[in-house]
């Protein structure tokens, strides 16, 4: 069991293979492009969600218009949000439903009654980090 913060980023990333990302975007200026170019790069698997890119083929992959859809196909590890905080709840509903073990919360997100949500259904949770950078900081 991850004892602390720095832990639980390891563990996850350890134990982790596919990554839905949502929010994630086909435009290659956008940060979610760049981090899940870079983790796909390194080995993850990347599952696009975001619903005004469905049916278009992102870094590869399929997108998907939301978590469940994306879940009826794919084992899901972490959904990685690049969504405003706001946005978040209805994101965790779905992460609840599919059983996705972690939720991240990219670096400027924090959504704490979210969070509590998440946890209290057994996901774990980061948030306000860039998943790129501690990849880059476990290496």
């Amino acid at each position: 069991m991850a004892t602390n913060q720095t832990d639980l980023i390891a563990s996850i990333l350890n134990k982790s293979k596919i990554i839905a990302v949502v929010g994630l975007s086909s435009k290659t200026s956008r940060p979610s492009h760049g981090v899940a170019a870079y983790m796909q790069a390194h080995g993850y698997r990347i599952i696009p969600v975001n619903p005004r890119e469905a049916g278009n083929i992102i870094l590869g992959e399929y997108c998907y218009a939301d978590l469940i859809t994306a879940a009826e196909e794919h084992r899901i590890d972490i959904v990685d949000c690049f969504r405003n905080a706001a946005d978040i709840p209805p994101i965790v509903e779905e992460a609840i439903q599919i059983a996705a073990p972690y939720l991240w919360m990219q670096l400027g997100i924090v959504n704490e009654i979210a969070a509590a949500r998440a946890e209290s259904a057994g996901i774990k949770v980061v948030m306000d980090k860039c998943i790129k950078i501690e990849h880059l900081y476990q290496r």
